[in-house]
């Protein structure tokens, strides 16, 4: 298996307090000792409901969050976050608010500068070349360019933001929520140019949603995130037809169409566990039909079973 990039036993703690008045000070977990490996070329799709971690992980992935504990590796070589240029051509983030992500103070032109002139250092001639090949790539008139970001549709944005991205040619895309705030018609466009430029650059894609028919229908490999932990990891297939952990289970039978957001809190009579009292065991324990005793007493190991899918359940589904 060809790695493209992986981490290892990632974590990230915030500092918080037990109410407004408090002294006491602890630390809550967003994000809990997390590893995985993702292979070169595919598309890895990372699922769960909100609050779960997804965002967080995908911010230390790409240096927008210091990890409190762990390690992550792109083409062999331990990411420093002391090198941010060396870092910025290997792997890049893509906004869920398209908009917002781009600075309204400048034109296009001057964003999709940025990256060309402060990683590669371009000249002005070879900027304007790689932009305009950049433009073409992702669909965009030119002469958007001289224009600013509140003059574009969220669909527009979205196209530009990967523009934007791809300026620094970049291996890795992380995708926080492509396509959410998108209305599902444009939806289908971006996600059939995503697939283009995938297979245009040879990159590789960390793709972060809630909706799972989105996640089913352009990943390779997906994985399964709960309460700041990774719950499952399989193929789209094994994942959607065969899950083996309870709460994979119930995330797809909750969101059958495109668009649909996981709402399992208003579904299952419980809510997400308590991030600033975490429960004993497994954090799902109390959402679960299978749960016995064990659970509530020792937390599970994640480890692989059948087909290479891999699951952290004491009690996972045949």
């Amino acid at each position: 298996m060809n790695v493209s990039f992986q981490f290892d036993k990632l974590s990230k703690k915030f500092p918080a307090r037990k109410g407004a008045l408090s002294l006491s000070k602890f630390e809550v977990a967003a994000v809990k000792t997390v590893s995985l490996k993702i292979k070169q070329g595919e598309t890895f799709g990372l699922v769960g409901e909100s609050g779960c971690g997804k965002s967080t992980l995908a911010k230390m992935l790409v240096g927008l969050l210091k990890p409190t504990s762990g390690k992550i590796e792109i083409d062999g070589e331990i990411f420093d976050k002391s090198e941010p240029k060396i870092f910025g051509k290997k792997i890049q983030y893509v906004f869920q608010d398209p908009i917002s992500s781009l600075n309204p103070r400048k034109t296009i032109r001057q964003i999709m500068e940025a990256p060309l002139k402060n990683l590669h250092g371009m000249k002005r001639s070879d900027r304007d070349s790689r932009i305009e090949e950049l433009f073409e790539a992702v669909n965009l008139r030119l002469d958007y360019l001289d224009r600013y970001p509140h003059e574009f549709s969220g669909g527009q944005a979205q196209r530009i933001g990967i523009a934007r991205a791809l300026a620094a040619e970049p291996k890795i895309l992380v995708l926080d929520e492509p396509v959410s705030a998108l209305d599902v018609s444009i939806q289908a466009q971006v996600l059939n140019l995503l697939e283009e430029l995938k297979e245009k650059f040879g990159l590789t894609y960390f793709f972060i949603s809630h909706d799972l028919s989105v996640v089913e229908a352009v990943s390779d490999r997906v994985g399964v995130m709960y309460f700041g932990s990774i719950v499952e990891v399989g193929t789209a297939e094994e994942i959607f037809s065969k899950p083996k952990h309870p709460y994979t289970k119930l995330l797809a039978d909750s969101a059958p169409i495109i668009g649909k957001p996981l709402t399992l809190n208003e579904n299952s009579g419980y809510e997400l566990p308590d991030i600033m009292n975490p429960p004993k065991g497994c954090a799902f324990r109390d959402r679960c039909i299978f749960a016995k005793k064990l659970c509530s007493q020792k937390t599970p190991i994640f480890k692989k079973v059948k087909n290479g899918s891999a699951v952290s359940c004491h009690n996972p589904i045949n």
